[in-house]
């Protein structure tokens, strides 16, 4: 769901939207090549003639013109973990105020984390979540309660109005975390994998630790496209500032653009050979581009796991 699918501009309350990215995804997913989901999805099933209307789900209906039931099943006993990066370079770009059109990364990811909380509810799935950048700020192991689920809505709520200047230990915090998660579990990370060669190396480390332990791994690699890929300015000079490191450099964008994009290019590739040599789901995400391919990474990562 884009969020120009969203009525309000302003991020009011982040469960209601969380509702409403959830509720679009799954209309969405009724006429499209993923209808096979939605069959399966542990909230509806299609109605057969004969059986009960009690449970029809008739707001359903006037959507797609097709007769769908509301499905109760027992707890799955599925496992997620949500971490998410809160280091300096997740705020970027900078904005004055979290909208549903302005979103910096890890507002973008917090999002994102909400929507799909929304939907391991509808799953009876538990869901645990680490937010870290240099300290590891926050944990919560995977529950399945709604005390527990608002608890993590609320962590989440501080994310769209917090700033950081910490520098990001990636590797550091998931072996922690990685010692913490005992059963078999659905990992999700948002990062934007800003670190250094050797702190690559380190974190695909720690990310194999939590591969070890027979946890299914996706990356979401967090990215502003226009501005972090295709180098998007307009050629006048500009300062560029590290938010990590404060180091600067003074450019005119045009010169290095194309240089720029076959470097960004080459890292991008790197990170997902990597993945694949780890089997780990690597899925670079366009802060600006919904999170319909987050969602749709859940249901088929919760497919390989059961």
């Amino acid at each position: 769901m884009n969020l120009s699918n969203v009525q309000s501009s302003e991020i009011k309350n982040l469960d209601l939207l969380a509702k409403q990215v959830v509720e679009g995804f799954i209309t969405g997913m009724h006429k499209s090549p993923f209808h096979g989901f939605s069959v399966e999805f542990s909230e509806h099933k299609l109605y057969n003639k004969g059986e009960s209307t009690r449970h029809i789900d008739w707001k359903l209906f006037a959507k797609t013109e097709k007769l769908y039931t509301k499905k109760y099943e027992e707890e799955t006993n599925l496992r997620c973990h949500i971490i998410i990066d809160n280091s300096a370079s997740m705020h970027y770009p900078i904005v004055k105020k979290q909208t549903l059109d302005s979103l910096n990364k890890v507002g973008f990811s917090a999002v994102a984390a909400a929507a799909m909380i929304e939907l391991l509810k509808r799953q009876r799935d538990a869901v645990g979540l680490s937010i870290y950048a240099d300290t590891y700020e926050y944990y919560a192991p995977e529950k399945g309660s709604e005390r527990h689920r608002k608890m993590l809505l609320h962590q989440l709520e501080k994310l769209l109005v917090s700033s950081s200047k910490a520098t990001t230990e990636t590797y550091q915090y998931l072996h922690e975390i990685a010692e913490k998660i005992h059963r078999r579990s659905l990992i999700f990370l948002f990062t934007d994998m800003f670190q250094t060669t050797k702190e690559n190396t380190e974190l695909f480390e720690a990310l194999r630790h939590l591969k070890y332990n027979k946890h299914e791994v996706v990356l979401f690699h967090t990215y502003d496209a226009k501005t972090e890929f295709e180098f998007n300015y307009d050629n006048s000079p500009k300062k560029f500032v590290d938010v990590e490191t404060g180091s600067e450099i003074n450019v005119y964008a045009e010169n290095i653009q194309q240089k720029y994009k076959e470097m960004i290019s080459d890292y991008f590739k790197e990170l997902k050979n990597k993945c694949l040599q780890y089997q780990i789901d690597y899925i670079p995400v366009d802060i600006k581009n919904g999170y319909q391919e987050i969602l749709t990474s859940y249901l088929v990562s919760r497919k390989k796991i059961k």
